[in-house]
């Protein structure tokens, strides 16, 4: 028999937001507790009604902050809330309106509220909303992606005075890396008083790269100043189990929203984000409704994704090790061109190129956000043009982007969700021309991986396992190259 996963029960037993987002518009005016303000701002930006998610997350938020944001609903800790739901369900306003509404009625400047998101696009997109939000009500919205100097983006955030220092911001928008060197490095900026803290596309955030960050935030949230006595009052201690001594001295709640379009369901990522008795609202689960005849919802679901005619799906499994090695075999002895190739991190992306570049014999670029936008039109010119056999990109850098020419995909690392992989192979075969999409997959990654392509409805990849004996030609060479890239990188 089967184990069934042990679920905690706030993941086991969600509160299920309506999928069907035409069907479920919510008048604005019907959604409890709104600002008569932000009302009319909503109306003047043409919005009548909210989407079930935001209907259903923008109460939940306001209610967690009912006494003002400085005490939690009658002096307990706010619940943390999970928004899981898909791309264009309306997760932004679903936070921007009640973070707005708590802090309209500050009174120092201090950043209260932080939206940590993956990428420089997100963080951008997500600060426009906040400042049309913000528009005329004097809250400060900063945007920290470092695109503007390090300087710059100081002299954005705190202004010192004889006093000592002051906060211009309310409400920041970041990205992790530029964040963390603002909390290490930046004198007079505190998290002290922060109030919210919003993780967008969570998931991607909790994977390796960006969990030391969130660790970062919530130290620098709980840092305890040498204040000389006068601010006792506002002490902020880590949240421990409530005590006579612990309760003498009111303080801010720390809360986390996250959102995502699928929350990992792994309870041990998630128990590195140390939730407070979080709740978890979602509209990604499935449907299992029979209508009349028991048909029609079931091909619903199996033609979820359309993929190219022309598209050829194989996977490779393969152990952590032999990753680079079938990359070169396909790239060398195989002779694949113009080859689009994924990877799930910047760092991974870029470690592979210079990897690639060590062993020498393909012609190598890469395609990430740490590039400025210039190279990026360039090396994209340059693949198009047959220049460039291998093109090593992040999904970020790929999202949308039309890349004629095209005959490989392969999936360096295997996406873990199914959108990923759809928009990740949909980059070849386009306009009727034919592409093949490799994925290399982990022994350990197989069912997983085979069972979310099947419930997507795609069941025509191919297994397509590569001897080793196929790679050992490489094996000397590729030990030699790691040679060459540990001193590069030391």
């Amino acid at each position: 028999p089967q184990v069934q996963p042990f679920l905690p029960q706030w993941l086991a037993q969600p509160k299920l937001v309506q999928k069907r987002i035409k069907d479920n518009l919510i008048p604005i005016e019907d959604v409890p507790g709104i600002h008569p303000r932000l009302l009319k701002k909503l109306q003047t930006n043409g919005i009548e009604s909210f989407f079930p998610v935001q209907a259903e997350v923008i109460p939940a938020i306001l209610q967690s902050a009912s006494n003002g944001y400085l005490m939690g609903q009658g002096g307990y800790r706010p619940r943390d809330i999970c928004v899981s739901a898909p791309t264009g369900s309306g997760k932004t306003l679903s936070f921007v309106i009640p973070i707005v509404q708590v802090l309209l009625d500050r009174v120092v400047c201090q950043v209260r509220a932080l939206v940590v998101l993956p990428t420089k696009e997100l963080a951008q997109q997500v600060s426009k909303v906040f400042n049309i939000y913000t528009d005329g009500t004097g809250l400060k919205v900063v945007l920290i992606t470092g695109q503007k100097s390090f300087a710059k983006e100081q002299e954005m955030l705190v202004q010192k005075k004889v006093t000592g220092y002051c906060s211009l911001a309310d409400i920041i928008v970041a990205t992790p890396g530029r964040l963390t060197d603002h909390i290490s490095q930046t004198p007079g900026f505190s998290l002290m008083q922060l109030r919210f803290l919003i993780v967008d596309e969570a998931d991607r955030m909790i994977d390796d790269m960006h969990q030391n960050c969130l660790n970062q935030i919530v130290k620098a949230a709980f840092q305890v100043e040498n204040y000389s006595g006068s601010n006792m009052l506002f002490q902020r201690t880590k949240p421990g189990p409530i005590t006579a001594a612990s309760s003498c001295y009111p303080q801010i709640p720390l809360q986390k929203l996250l959102f995502s379009a699928t929350l990992t369901q792994d309870p041990e990522k998630l128990q590195q984000l140390d939730l407070f008795q979080p709740r978890l609202f979602t509209s990604v689960y499935s449907e299992k409704k029979t209508l009349g005849d028991g048909r029609e919802t079931e091909q619903d679901t199996n033609k979820k994704y359309t993929l190219p005619e022309g598209l050829s799906q194989c996977y490779v499994p393969c152990d952590l090790n032999s990753k680079p090695l079938l990359l070169l075999h396909f790239m060398l002895t195989m002779k694949f061109s113009r080859v689009l190739c994924f990877t799930n991190s910047r760092e991974a992306s870029h470690r592979l190129f210079l990897l690639v570049q060590a062993f020498g014999g393909v012609t190598v670029a890469e395609f990430s956000s740490r590039l400025p936008p210039n190279e990026r039109r360039r090396t994209m010119k340059e693949f198009e043009q047959g220049k460039i056999q291998l093109l090593i990109s992040t999904d970020a850098t790929a999202r949308g982007i039309d890349i004629k020419g095209v005959n490989y995909v392969i999936n360096y690392d295997a996406p873990q969700f199914i959108r990923t992989y759809i928009h990740r192979v949909g980059r070849t075969a386009r306009a009727g021309e034919v592409g093949v999409a490799f994925s290399l997959v982990l022994r350990i990654q197989e069912r997983r991986f085979l069972r979310m392509l099947k419930d997507a409805g795609i069941q025509d990849i191919k297994k397509n396992p590569v001897k080793g004996n196929s790679l050992k030609p490489l094996v000397q060479r590729y030990e030699e190259a790691l040679c060459k890239l540990e001193k590069t990188v030391k």
